[in-house]
């Protein structure tokens, strides 16, 4: 029996990448920065995953989701690999969304709670160098 199973808890780092595939699925690709709690200075790091969502989910993640957002991913790991453009080969682990649900609501412009149906672009701006995900 084998289990390939994983939850997370975090925040998206950047606005979702929507694009659709030559054969007609739509993919969204997001990061998530999961807070890790250690012994040291602050008590608490992140881990930044990699997340790719297709089909329905991919077009929730569109249209709902954006920056700054707390999400919670259901899914499974996946690696593959790949040769660059200049011939390297790299081979990267990301998660592969099966269920994506928004943990918070939407902020205005202002960053105050917000009401539904904001965009993902009103959210709050940060890049993944300086996201700080412990923030409010």
């Amino acid at each position: 029996m084998s289990v390939n199973s994983v939850v997370l808890i975090g925040r998206l780092t950047r606005d979702p990448e929507v694009r659709t595939t030559q054969t007609g699925k739509q993919v969204a690709n997001f990061s998530l920065a999961v807070s890790r709690r250690y012994k040291g200075q602050d008590g608490q790091d992140a881990d930044f995953f990699n997340i790719s969502a297709w089909g329905n989910t991919a077009d929730f993640v569109a249209n709902y989701l954006g920056k700054g957002r707390l999400v919670a991913v259901e899914g499974r790991l996946q690696s593959r690999k790949y040769t660059t453009q200049d011939g390297a080969a790299r081979e990267v682990v990301e998660v592969v969304a099966e269920n994506v649900q928004g943990l918070d609501r939407p902020r205005d412009e202002q960053g105050q709670g917000g009401g539904g149906g904001s965009r993902p672009e009103q959210s709050p701006v940060a890049s993944e160098e300086e996201y700080d995900p412990f923030a409010d």
